[in-house]
């Protein structure tokens, strides 16, 4: 039977510490999926969800975006940690009107994200107006019009539309119709904070802002770097990929500072041996280079490969690919002909004959991929660290050829999807041009508002009207203080959501929250019958998505329904679009983006193909490229690297093996080795020394930036226990969201302008917080 919503919040004092783990899933994986699917759906919910998860005609993982292969799909098509993606959709657990009324906002403010999350699927829809306490009930008929009231009251710059990576393509496509229909390019959204720093160095290199590769490639490459990533925990099947592609041959490279389990050893759920033998080797190599160090390590990279031509001419270098496909060469190769490599071994904490061993596999390669996630993108000098990447692989080639490519690999379901529908603030004029003539409107071509730059409004009092589809903003944001209070001030939030989160509850003067379908859930109020939905995967395929879970209230819309009829209400009945024609017949959305979308021709046809369809990719279909020059374009950086001030630590954001994004499923982050805690900053044991402190001792964390408005400025975190750990020397890393207030709002990465959440400097000093029985050492050292 499943349980009821816990009533206790976190317990700091009862942290557990255990050696790190050196394999990842097996047994225990599978033991805790069914674990934690029963204890919120019961057995039957929790069977019917896991059966169809990531199937043909099944539904969508609500989790990673990591794509499924071509050909016969496995049983159980789903890792761990998708499992409790499910567990949180399609739980029992609901939060009603009593329970808003028995939960007054004072109270609430005080919860953990964890205890929110915990409590279940929010059932009708509720408002707090200005000066009230706790949410009540509204009808959704007086929602809509509340909300329109707002919007219509002020001007479209002064509204912001915000979006989750989970939105699928053609609720991603109403919103942004909608939000340019009032006036405005104000539509922030979670690729704003993660993997903004990729297209932002992709699209000026290679004329595409995704990835280019397929997951067949994986199959043919002769070497795969993983950098910046831990796919055990954020991505577990890309471990199956790499394990088969060791098994023909292929080495794996990790480059990461963290040693994860996922990266070193991986039990296959799905065979005998995995669950019961031991497990396959995942890295042939494992460098634990410095927290921003890759920029140096692949120039380095550049610099040895090059050597190595002039050495053997012809045996590295792709020459007829390089003069017929790419621009910059020659500026490129003088820059990478000296390096200076005191200073590369002081950024990467890695030694020369580690990068030259690196080398010598790249050398020998036939075809590279490269692999990255939020690990390289969330730094000042991201973007010029991807573009390095990128040099690297159009040195030898590696573009339009089996086995070989860039990958970065996104984190949630269809984030990359909800760009491609146009989710962004600054699309292309000819993209609003075809987006005009389809629907007789007249979109704003002004560039709106990122998600830092909505945090600034907010800051400013510049938003009156903020609606959130899916998502955490208050607690995925920067500079956390900072952004709640400034929220706080806003006339109107707007949270179209399953379940409660932080941003419920420093919300605006007056707050509504819209409670939605999930992915799990059955879509069928509508004349036609029931609907499916679609999403984009990590690799660029379209395929469909379709809930068949009874939802757990009469009184949930679909997210379609629900911009559907906000625009209406908003909008008036003589608005050119047909709003209402789309939120009846979801083939009708899908009509309208075949119009507008390149590469989406035929769309309601082609999606009912077993595999969908991959979406044109010009470098990895043609080796051509669309940018300004039409090749491929070398480019030049100089060194940088994160070098923090003496008696300081470079920190870094790290998600728990229990958690995606904001959402904990729970407090176990078993691979690193840590349980019942979350305010913990891991550190490596000769820093604890050199610094004068001790492992489990509870600290306040300042971090310092220099590039602040007034010449530096500090943000502090109370209240963290240090936790010995085998981290580089010089480095540290703490749980996101917890760590966010460190990150202040200006420490973003140059041109993609994405928080710096792995760019920390921060210093460690006693507590001085009030004494809390939650973190008593004594406690904590004797649940260890």
């Amino acid at each position: 039977m499943h349980r009821p919503a816990p009533v206790e919040d976190i317990d700091e004092g009862s942290i557990q510490v255990t050696p790190p783990k050196k394999t990842a899933a097996g047994m225990k994986a599978v033991m805790v999926a069914l674990e934690r699917g029963i204890e919120q759906a019961g057995v039957t919910r929790t069977m019917r969800s896991m059966a169809r998860v990531n199937q043909r005609n099944g539904v969508d993982c609500p989790g990673c975006a990591w794509p499924e292969t071509t050909g016969r799909r496995k049983p159980a098509e789903f890792c761990e940690n998708g499992a409790k993606a499910l567990a949180e959709e399609s739980t029992l657990r609901t939060v009603d009107p009593q329970w808003w009324a028995e939960h007054p906002i004072s109270d609430l403010r005080d919860k953990t994200e964890y205890w929110l999350g915990s409590q279940g699927r929010i059932t009708h829809p509720v408002i707090i107006r200005e000066g009230e306490d706790r949410y009540s009930p509204i009808s959704w008929a007086d929602a809509f019009e509340t909300i329109a009231q707002h919007i219509n009251a002020t001007t479209p710059d002064r509204c912001s539309f915000y979006t989750s990576g989970r939105t699928a393509n053609e609720t991603a496509f109403m919103y942004q119709l909608f939000a340019r229909s009032i006036g405005t390019n104000n539509l922030p959204d979670c690729s704003n904070m993660c993997h903004e720093s990729s297209g932002s160095a992709l699209s000026p290199t290679i004329g595409i802002g995704k990835g280019t590769v397929l997951l067949d490639d994986f199959e043919h490459a002769d070497v795969i770097m993983v950098v910046g990533q831990n796919p055990g925990t954020n991505h577990p099947r890309m471990l199956s990929a790499l394990a088969e592609a060791r098994k023909k041959g292929a080495k794996v490279v990790s480059v990461n500072p963290l040693p994860e389990a996922g990266l070193l050893s991986f039990k296959d759920p799905q065979s005998v041996k995995g669950l019961l033998g031991s497990g396959d080797t995942i890295s042939d190599e494992y460098l634990q280079i410095r927290v921003g160090g890759d920029l140096a390590l692949f120039q380095a990279l550049g610099h040895l490969l090059l050597q190595e031509e002039e050495r053997s001419p012809g045996t590295v270098v792709d020459h007829e690919f390089v003069e017929r496909n790419t621009a910059g060469f020659e500026a490129y190769r003088q820059a990478r002909t000296e390096i200076d490599w005191d200073a590369t071994e002081e950024a990467t904490g890695l030694s020369r004959l580690e990068i030259s061993s690196l080398a010598n596999l790249l050398v020998k390669s036939k075809g590279t991929i490269i692999c990255w996630a939020l690990g390289l993108t969330q730094q000042p000098h991201s973007v010029n660290t991807i573009k390095e990447i990128i040099n690297v692989l159009l040195l030898q080639g590696n573009f339009g050829k089996p086995g070989a490519g860039a990958c970065p690999v996104r984190g949630h379901s269809n984030v990359q999807g909800d760009r491609t529908m146009g989710v962004w603030e600054r699309m292309s004029d000819a993209w609003l041009d075809r987006l005009d003539a389809e629907f007789g409107i007249e979109s704003p071509r002004e560039h709106g508002y990122d998600s830092v730059a909505t945090q600034e409004a907010f800051e400013r009092g510049d938003i009156d009207v903020f609606v959130s589809m899916g998502g955490n903003f208050s607690l995925a944001g920067s500079d956390t203080e900072v952004l709640e209070a400034a929220m706080q001030r806003a006339g109107l939030t707007v949270h179209i959501s399953t379940k409660p989160n932080r941003s419920h509850v420093v919300h605006g003067k007056t707050s509504i929250i819209l409670p939605t379908l999930g992915r799990t859930d059955k879509d069928d109020k509508h004349p036609g019958g029931a609907q499916f939905l679609t999403v984009e995967d990590s690799m660029s395929t379209i395929k469909t998505t379709q809930g068949r879970l009874a939802p757990v209230s009469e009184h949930l819309l679909a997210e379609p329904v629900i911009v559907a009829r906000l625009a209406e209400a908003t909008l008036g009945a003589d608005h050119p679009v047909d709003w209402r024609a789309m939120a009846e017949d979801y083939d009708v959305i899908r009509d309208h983006i075949a119009n507008v979308i390149p590469g989406f021709e035929d769309f309601n046809r082609r999606i009912k193909h077993r595999n969908g369809f991959v979406l044109p990719n010009p470098p990895r279909d043609t080796r051509s490229f669309a940018t300004e020059s039409g090749k491929g374009l070398f480019s030049v950086s100089p060194l940088e690297y994160l070098k923090a001030p003496e008696d300081h630590l470079v920190l870094q954001t790290i998600r728990s093996h229990d958690q995606f994004n904001t959402t904990f499923y729970g407090l176990d982050d078993r691979y690193r080795g840590i349980k019942n805690a979350r305010r913990v900053i891991l550190v490596n044991p000769e820093d604890l020394e050199r610094l004068g402190f001790e492992d489990r001792q509870v600290v306040d964390v300042i971090s310092v930036f220099k590039g602040g408005r007034e010449g530096g400025e500090e943000r502090r975190a109370n209240q963290f226990r240090l936790v010995s750990y085998p981290t580089p020397r010089g480095c540290a890393a703490a749980y996101y969201p917890e760590a966010n207030a460190l990150v202040h709002r200006e420490l973003v990465a140059r041109e993609s302008n994405t928080p710096g959440y792995k760019a920390m400097m921060v210093r460690f000093v006693p507590s001085t917080g009030q004494a809390d029985p939650a973190l008593d050492p004594e406690k904590a050292d004797a649940a260890s």
